[in-house]
Formats: structure tokens, C-alpha cells, sequence
């Protein structure tokens, strides 16, 4: 039998936080700096470390370039982040979908 993981009660924390409180200060460099290693203008990196922007699959790939620890890392905080909400939002609407289960023969 599979068991299933208890949903988290608080949201998954968004990368970009984890970005603007960790990473960016253990860096010691600018938001510009960053931005200019990035590739990315100093704006669309202010969205994500704001939080107004998510970490789409292209900012994925060039921060884990950058930090060294690849780009699924960033990816994976995202999805737990946007699935979190999505539940959310969803709320009763998701809990009156039948799960279905193929006969087994």
C-alpha cells in the first residue's frame, strides 16, 4: 500500500525568498552583479527575489549554473510552492473529483 505524505499546513517557501535571504548574502554581491551574471536585467531579478515572479524553467537553469547546485533544485522549490497554492485555491472544489481506479483483471 503507498502511503501518502501529509500536506504542509504553511506554504512551501518561495525560491525567491530563499534566493534574497541565503544566497544572495552568502554571495556578497549586488543584485546588479548578480543580474549581470545571470544575464537577466536587474528588474526580472527583483520580481523573483520580490516575489511577484516565479522561477521559470530558463531562471532554473541559470541559477543553478550560478550557485553550482543545479537547475532542478530551483524547479522542485517552485512546484512545491505553485502546487501549494494551487491546493489552495482549489480547496473543495479538488475534494469533490472522484479518485477513479481501474479495474484490475
Amino acid at each position: 500500500m503507498v502511503e501518502i505524505a501529509q500536506r504542509p499546513v504553511r506554504a512551501p517557501t518561495h525560491p525567491g525568498a530563499v534566493l534574497r535571504e541565503d544566497v544572495l548574502p552568502a554571495l556578497g554581491l549586488s543584485v546588479t552583479a548578480i543580474a549581470r551574471h545571470l544575464g537577466v536585467t536587474r528588474q526580472q531579478l527583483h520580481r523573483v527575489l520580490s516575489e511577484q515572479s516565479g522561477i521559470s524553467p530558463e531562471m532554473a537553469l541559470r541559477l543553478g549554473k550560478l550557485c553550482g547546485n543545479g537547475e532542478m533544485l530551483w524547479m522542485r522549490m517552485q512546484e512545491a510552492h505553485d502546487l501549494w497554492h494551487a491546493r489552495r485555491k482549489l480547496g473543495a472544489e479538488l475534494d469533490r473529483i472522484p479518485t477513479l481506479r481501474a479495474d484490475a483483471a
